[in-house]
């Protein structure tokens, strides 16, 4: 397994982390299962474990898992979804944060996180008053560095100039999606992320399941996460088109189709660590098999035509696009006030 800087933080990491969402009650109940995987990925050379405090008991797997092992994990998690019903117990605010790491410190038997992630953007509070309290966690030694997940480029510029005009500790890596048939990060985010030297960890590298070859058009997607309500990108016509033109260039080039997905996200010069998030001993054992897999510049330019540069087939459902997006009143004017005359 080789190793890349994340970002400018001198910290070594495996282009394939591990993603531990599915480690646990959100994916696979079987805590033995979970633990298993880990030290599976860790033997394999893997040392890049993310994971999150919205994930069920996922930390509480991880922390169980790297007992003993801790100082060869950079351990990454995260902050900002609802952990209950308690509406004070999410977002990005001081009070929030300073909870949050103690109860992710506790599920993860650690003294320290190494990346501390901001799950999703905060409309609701100053990102001011966010850095402050992550830069008093790094002062303080309970987190080594910092980062965010699903920011826009806007968001990204933002926060670099407030921890540049406050003296804050600045946000060191960056979590977006990215796959074959998700491109649009090719435009701005990894552009800005490389422009402020931050390492960029790439979630869904197989569109959630779409590039394993499960999803093919004209037949019934009957798996249980194709069948789950907000799971309507695995029907979705256009994505299984692709799909289906880039299964012929795997059988064409010999290569699985989850390597040649894996194995193009870690080609960007702008990603650090493609997150595989398996959920059983099989899925993990495939993504280890396609470590060495390299694709040469005819095959890039092959899925090229397939999915063009800095454009996406569809969208994953689960993705986030901010509230002027989701929130119909944030698009449209009035009733009253739409009149052009």
């Amino acid at each position: 397994m080789q190793y890349r800087t994340l970002g400018r933080t001198g910290i070594k990491v495996t282009p394939y982390a591990l993603g531990a969402m599915m480690l646990g009650s959100m994916g696979n109940p079987e805590r033995k299962d979970g633990i298993a995987i880990i030290h599976r990925a860790l033997d394999a050379g893997i040392n890049l474990i993310d994971t999150a405090d919205r994930y069920g008991d996922s930390e509480d797997v991880v922390g169980e898992a790297i007992k003993g092992r801790r100082d060869d994990v950079v351990l990454a998690t995260k902050f900002w979804g609802p952990v209950d019903d308690d509406v004070t117990h999410r977002g990005a605010s001081r009070r929030w944060i300073m909870q949050a790491v103690e109860r992710s410190l506790t599920r993860l038997q650690t003294d320290h996180i190494d990346l501390y992630q901001l799950h999703r953007p905060d409309t609701e509070t100053d990102i001011d008053e966010t850095l402050s309290a992550l830069t008093d966690l790094v002062r303080q030694g309970k987190v080594r560095t910092i980062g965010t997940s699903s920011m826009r480029g806007s968001e990204i510029v933002e926060a670099q100039w407030t921890s540049e005009r406050r003296g804050y500790e600045r946000f060191r890596t960056e979590q977006p999606n990215y796959s074959i048939l998700d491109r649009e990060i090719e435009r701005e985010i990894l552009p800005v992320a490389e422009r402020y030297g931050m390492g960029t960890l790439v979630y869904s590298p197989l569109a959630g399941g779409t590039l394993t070859g499960k999803y093919r058009a004209g037949q019934e997607n009957d798996n249980f996460r194709s069948t789950k309500t907000g799971m309507r990108h695995f029907r979705d016509e256009r994505r299984l088109a692709a799909v289906e033109e880039l299964v012929a260039l795997s059988d064409e080039v010999g290569v699985e189709l989850t390597h040649l997905a894996m194995a193009f996200v870690v080609a960007h010069p702008g990603v650090t660590s493609a997150i595989a998030g398996p959920r059983t001993m099989e899925q993990l054992e495939d993504t280890l098999a396609g470590v060495d897999v390299v694709l040469s510049d005819e095959v890039l330019d092959r899925i090229d035509q397939i999915v063009r540069p800095g454009e996406s087939i569809g969208a994953m459902d689960m993705v986030y696009r901010g509230p002027e997006v989701e929130d119909a009143s944030m698009r449209r004017r009035p009733v009253g006030e739409r009149s052009a005359a």
